[in-house]
């Protein structure tokens, strides 16, 4: 651990700091209810973990890029083991409350280790890509990315926790694109899951297989690696109706109601046609702070934890919303900055792929609160009420401090784009 002084990187600071204390406004505001509920007063407790995660920010900032290089494994290996944890003793919560995910003693849900799996997993998967002397060219160089993230991921879908899972996914393909992954290779790695989504529909998947064909002629991998890939995808296409069926019935019913949130108007589409209303009667200012009628009354459905930015968009209109964004985009603009000027492509690493589990987060948080995403319970950065979320993000933010407290700046390989 370092004690030397480095220079703070105040913009980073300072857009973490107006995005955490607008969100501890919004779960304050989602409260205030003329109808009596548990979350009156939870903005305190989200004010004590604030305080909490920006001491754990500070630690982190204390710990040079090369111990946290030599922990990596070791912080790993802890993940994989807290996450077999909760398989045995995991308790679940709210609308998944038959899920494994939080860690909780004597009754009391204490937090969920999926939060800090996101940062040491890409710390991992950070540590396998930097040893590449040249970009991985051929599917079976991506086997060892592909364990490092796939042993969490499967531990993570068993909870389940399809939210996290998608994250998961979502830097894990952003990092290797980071590292400098041709995006054909990227599309051929994506492609099972693409057949696994159009199997439903026999036009489409027909449509993107004779694409994917195309593709493999195209950018010529080895021939076993192209049959294998054709193989996969017809195996997946055949299979998606036995993987629609081990979902759990909470998970489809919110995808059947992303396609047509009507077809259950009162239970599983009742969260995203109410998330609707309370953002489109938001109007250009909103109804005003603690104003918002679908939150008052209580027809907003988790309005401090998944559905907060429908909080915004109903008492803060669409400038409030804008602001939201506007903070969002400048957090990453910061954070590709600091991946760009980092020491080494380890540091690059880590800090773009925390900023895609950010923005994957963000995406698909704000996409499913106007149902252009399926509902997957996924919360939003610095916004939704929860303790380890909240620190977890401060940890990160508290690791991009040391990165870019170190970084050189300049552009030194194919991993810095």
């Amino acid at each position: 651990m370092s004690t030397r002084r480095f220079p703070i990187d105040w913009p980073l600071v300072s857009v973490g700091l107006l995005l955490s204390l607008y969100g501890i406004s919004i779960v304050y505001s989602a409260g205030q209810t003329d109808v009596m509920t548990g979350v009156a007063k939870l903005w305190k407790n989200q004010l004590i973990w604030f305080c909490l995660a920006l001491g754990a920010a500070y630690m982190m900032s204390r710990f040079s890029v090369r111990l946290l290089d030599w922990l990596t494994w070791p912080l790993y290996g802890a993940t994989i083991a807290m996450l077999l944890l909760l398989l045995v003793i995991g308790k679940g919560a709210g609308t998944a409350a038959s899920s494994k995910s939080w860690l909780a003693i004597g009754g009391f849900r204490i937090g969920q280790p999926a939060e800090l799996a996101k940062i040491t997993v890409v710390l991992a998967l950070a540590k396998v890509l930097s040893q590449f002397k040249e970009p991985p060219r051929t599917l079976l160089e991506l086997w060892k990315p592909a364990m490092v993230v796939g042993l969490p991921w499967l531990l993570i879908m068993k909870q389940p926790d399809l939210g996290t899972g998608i994250v998961f996914i979502g830097f894990a393909f952003a990092m290797l694109f980071w590292a400098g992954v041709a995006w054909p290779l990227l599309v051929l790695v994506a492609s099972p899951i693409v057949s696994l989504i159009l199997a439903f529909n026999t036009f489409y998947w027909g449509a993107w297989f004779l694409l994917l064909l195309a593709l493999v002629l195209w950018y010529k991998p080895y021939l076993y690696e192209g049959i294998f890939l054709v193989v996969v995808n017809v195996i997946f296409g055949v299979v998606s109706q036995i993987a629609w069926e081990k979902l759990q019935p909470y998970q489809q019913k919110r995808l059947l109601v992303f396609i047509d949130p009507n077809l259950d108007r009162l239970k599983s589409g009742y969260h995203v046609i109410q998330s609707q209303v309370a953002i489109g009667s938001g109007g250009w200012f909103g109804k005003g702070f603690t104003l918002g009628t679908q939150k008052r009354l209580a027809f907003l459905p988790a309005q401090h934890t998944d559905f907060i930015f429908a909080v915004v968009g109903e008492e803060m209109g669409f400038i409030g919303v804008t602001l939201a964004i506007a903070l969002f985009g400048l957090l990453f603009l910061r954070v590709t900055k600091i991946a760009e000027r980092a020491n080494d492509s380890y540091s690059s690493l880590v800090a773009f792929g925390l900023l895609a589990s950010w923005f994957v987060h963000v995406f698909e948080n704000m996409g499913m609160t106007l149902n252009l995403m399926p509902i997957t319970g996924i919360p939003l950065p610095f916004f939704s009420y929860g303790g380890s979320f909240m620190l977890a993000s401060w940890m990160a933010i508290g690791i991009l401090l040391r990165i870019s407290a170190e970084g050189r700046g300049g552009r030194h390989s194919h991993f810095a784009v």
